[in-house]
């Protein structure tokens, strides 16, 4: 499904993006995001099964370089799904800042994170400021 298009009874990102700031959040907004989210879990879940079958079939390759190449591969697939993991756990932590009613609120500062930003980034939990200045803390504290 493309991104740009409204699923029957969601608003579409350029409704959302052209809503009023007394609709920041509504529950239309928040079905459309737990939508979003919902879509991209199951996207990353169908991803991890595709990896987990494709290396049990993988037969071991007689050649040295054959062999080393497909290991190669293998650890890439795997850096990625790691990185898949991460973000289902970001989907988690978002999901559940729908049920609680603070999804789309920054953490740190408590105004609204955006909807130009949550449609780029689904699990932000930090407005771009909030998220410049923590970005800056971690190349400073190098953590």
């Amino acid at each position: 499904m493309s991104r740009s298009t409204a699923k029957p009874g969601l608003p579409s990102e350029a409704e959302l993006l052209s809503a009023s700031e007394e609709e920041y959040m509504s529950p239309v907004q928040l079905a459309f995001f737990r939508q979003r989210l919902l879509d991209e879990e199951a996207a990353l879940r169908g991803a991890a099964e595709e990896t987990t079958h494709h290396l049990q079939e993988t037969a071991a390759e007689p050649d040295p370089n054959d062999r080393a190449s497909a290991e190669e591969e293998h650890a890439l697939e795997l850096r990625v799904r790691d990185r898949e993991r991460k973000l289902l756990k970001k989907i988690a932590q978002a999901l559940k800042r729908i049920d609680d009613g603070s999804y789309g609120w920054c953490e740190d500062t408590g105004e609204p994170i955006g909807i130009a930003r949550l449609l780029a980034r689904p699990t932000a939990s930090l407005c771009l400021e909030a998220q410049e200045r923590h970005e800056q803390r971690r190349r400073q504290f190098g953590g």
